[in-house]
């Protein structure tokens, strides 16, 4: 290797730190490792340094880095050969390489695979300097196309295609999607709060029969029974007629007759009043309703799709709901899996919703650190993707980005420690429950004779299992 010509030090007019950007030097020459690390360090990068290809592998695997500065000619994996592995591991990497025989053959070679940039030997540091800040305002034009791509790209989005998830429990929920959708059929979607009911009706409504000939767009009005005041639900959906009681002015249709052919979505169902799920059942069974103050039925053709977090066949047999609509109502059934049920969403999700959320307050944040992420796919979700939607939306508001960090999100957004739900071994999961159920017991019951009892198993048993199991407890003496 031919060694550094004398330093000649860089002008001074247009030297500005760059304390943020990381370098990586490659070179098994120890005086030009040691000159561009001293060098580049005063002008405020952060440098490392390696004597291999080899080395600087497993350090650009470990640690991201805006800039590498390579030697072609190295010792084992050379220079063009370190240039591929880093575009496959790290392609936001910008590769400037380091040559004493350079040819148009070997430039364009360089290129070709992928280098930004080349030097010729000997080195001159006010041309290392000048290289590395093009490529580092050319690396951050890139990005901020990156950026603004991937940010186009979910603006087009249709609405349908909002539906996260790659688990085999929500390919399962959109298969059912993809088959019911064509169909005229009412369909029930059960689900924990928060799980996405109304998306899932949405797509259904997206992907059903469009109006023959017509080109008519088909309304989705959506009706939350739990929200709507039980004697003002019935005029709601099927409308009235001037007159039929004080300040009823003039005829008013109800959401029946407005949805036309499209989509009448009633979420939380199971709230509604059992006089008012009599005439819902005939709207379904035969397609017309009775507007209040009407003598003369009216003919509708709205698709009626509905949702709950209730357990209906209960509200059945407690009387509070009807079973004859029930039946029309459950036709077809999807239930939407809680989050804590696919947690290998959970990334997607966590993407999908900061890139909403940063677009809407305009900030730049890109992603989560590595810890967050385990947070995240750590945590109970009680109140699923709409509690996960909640946190990050705080995260981007307090955040400075652009990765969010643990201190971002939510302090009451703790870990579950033990959740069964977090392993897949069997044994394991079993476990986990077995102390969590002990646990509760417990704390019902101090005294270990009686919980033993209630758990049906013998008070040594018991204590057996308390110390394999490691369970805290207060000391309580057993009583005889």
């Amino acid at each position: 290797m031919q060694r550094l010509n004398p330093i000649r030090k860089p002008k001074t007019e247009n030297r500005k730190p760059l304390a943020d950007a990381a370098i990586l030097v490659v070179d098994d020459e120890l005086l030009i490792r040691e000159t561009l690390v001293e060098f580049l360090s005063q002008e405020g990068f952060t440098v490392v340094a390696s004597s291999s290809g080899e080395e600087a592998l497993e350090l650009a695997e470990g640690r991201r880095f805006d800039i590498v500065l390579c030697d072609v000619h190295l010792p084992g994996l050379d220079g063009l050969e370190l240039l591929d592995r880093l575009q496959r591991i790290s392609p936001e990497t910008f590769v400037l390489l380091i040559t004493a025989y350079a040819t148009v053959e070997n430039a364009v070679e360089a290129f070709q695979r992928g280098a930004h940039d080349y030097l010729m030997k000997p080195i001159l540091l006010d041309e290392v300097l000048s290289k590395i800040r093009r490529l580092l305002a050319h690396r951050a034009l890139y990005l901020e196309n990156q950026w603004l791509r991937r940010e186009l790209n979910r603006s087009r989005r249709l609405e349908n295609e909002q539906i996260i998830g790659k688990s085999s429990a929500m390919m399962q929920v959109l298969e059912m999607v993809r088959k019911v959708a064509p169909t005229p059929s009412t369909v029930l979607i059960v689900g924990e709060s928060g799980t996405g009911k109304e998306l899932i009706a949405r797509a259904i409504h997206a992907g059903g029969i469009e109006a023959e000939g017509t080109g008519e767009e088909r309304r989705f009005i959506a009706v939350n029974c739990a929200a709507i005041p039980h004697d003002l639900l019935e005029n709601q959906l099927f409308g009235h007629r001037k007159g039929a009681f004080t300040g009823a002015d003039r005829d008013q249709a109800g959401v029946f007759v407005h949805a036309g052919n499209g989509t009448v979505f009633l979420d939380e169902v199971g709230e509604m009043p059992l006089a008012t799920q009599a005439k819902l059942l005939r709207a379904i069974e035969q397609k017309e309703i009775l507007p209040v103050g009407a003598n003369e039925p009216v003919r509708v053709e709205a698709r009626v799709l509905a949702a709950t977090n209730k357990d209906l066949l209960k509200e059945v047999e407690a009387g509070r709901f009807r079973e004859d609509l029930y039946y029309r109502l459950n036709v077809v059934c999807i239930s939407i899996p809680p989050l804590r049920e696919r947690r290998e969403d959970i990334p997607d999700l966590v993407e999908f919703l900061l890139a909403r959320h940063a677009r809407a307050l305009g900030k730049r944040i890109s992603g989560v650190t590595h810890e967050a992420m385990q947070l995240l796919l750590a945590c109970r979700w009680r109140g699923n993707i709409r509690e996960l939607d909640n946190a990050l939306q705080r995260a981007v508001i307090l955040g400075e980005g652009p990765l969010i960090t643990p201190a971002d999100l939510p302090p009451d957004l703790a870990p579950v420690e033990g959740d069964p739900a977090l392993v897949d071994d069997l044994g394991e999961a079993v476990k986990r429950f077995e102390k969590q159920h002990i646990e509760r017991i417990l704390r019902q019951t101090p005294d270990k004779k009686e919980a033993a009892r209630r758990l049906g198993m013998g008070l040594s048993s018991l204590y057996r299992r308390i110390a394999e199991l490691g369970i805290q407890t207060q000391d309580k003496t057993v009583s005889d």
